[in-house]
């Protein structure tokens, strides 16, 4: 049986980040139980310009700093852009009966929203970082499968400085997808409350939050004296006291880790295997 081939698209510009470890780690732990059966390549697209074609079967696409707005014509965005319409367009197209699969997280997340044009991508009042509650959606009385093995609401890693608001939900099933999860209400806050996932289509999908983050490495990073400094001045002791405690609980960060990108690259293999099982 051949290899998998898999697309991880970093977003990051260069930056040092914990995503990319993440994504990596679960890569492996895939690999190392599923007898090799995928091997990935990473691509730099911000800050090199670095592009997979459509060889792939598999693509994730990370989280990075900075404005999901201010990019609006840069020529990684155009490439960028162009990428998410070649893969949309492979799997509309009848003749492709093996689909390409998409993850996207965070600032992918935000730019494919503003591609589709199916909500509003807006700078937030305020930071969100932390690790916060999220609620599922559940149409027709059921989660969607990549939420398999969650509780609701479970628990992700939450660190941007913008937000997806007003989708425009009869765009979104037009297109083949589905809003999936918002964010904690806060009935003391006059505010909508922002998506937290969407599936684009049954090929493509993406989350607000961060599902590769784990516990342990969180945890290390945020004892750091200069992180941990940074986060207290930022956001409070008690913001930083909490992330701890909800680290160290593991039916939450650890159990999201364990479950919702692992779930989309299992289910995805098994579709790429089973074709002809695709509704």
């Amino acid at each position: 049986m051949s290899q998998l081939k898999v697309a991880v698209l970093d977003l990051n510009n260069g930056a040092k980040n914990e995503g990319m470890r993440c994504i990596r780690e679960i890569l492996h732990n895939i690999q190392k139980t599923n007898s090799n059966e995928l091997t990935w390549d990473e691509f730099e697209v911000r800050k090199s310009i670095q592009i997979p074609s459509l060889d792939y079967d598999i693509f994730i696409s990370s989280g990075g700093p900075g404005s999901p707005l201010e990019s609006k014509d840069a020529e990684w965005e155009k490439a960028y852009f162009q990428w998410l319409h070649d893969v949309n367009e492979w799997n509309k197209d009848p003749n492709h009966i093996t689909k390409k699969f998409v993850f996207l997280i965070c600032h992918s997340f935000q730019l494919a929203c503003r591609y589709f044009e199916i909500a509003d991508v807006i700078k937030r009042k305020s930071s969100a970082f932390g690790v916060f509650p999220i609620h599922l959606l559940n149409h027709n009385g059921s989660a969607d499968p990549l939420f398999e093995g969650l509780n609701d609401p479970f628990y992700g890693v939450d660190s941007r400085d913008y937000q997806v608001v007003q989708p425009n939900s009869q765009k979104v099933r037009q297109m083949g997808g589905e809003i999936l999860c918002i964010e904690k209400e806060r009935p003391h806050v006059p505010l909508e409350r922002a998506v937290m996932a969407i599936r684009f289509n049954p090929y493509m999908v993406g989350t607000q939050f961060h599902p590769e983050a784990d516990a342990e490495g969180m945890s290390m990073y945020l004892m750091q004296e200069d992180k941990k400094k940074n986060v207290i001045e930022q956001h409070g002791k008690e913001k930083w006291e909490s992330m701890i405690s909800h680290l160290n609980d593991p039916d939450k960060i650890t159990l999201t880790n364990r479950q919702i990108l692992p779930n989309f690259i299992l289910q995805s293999i098994w579709k790429i295997r089973n074709p002809y099982s695709l509704s």
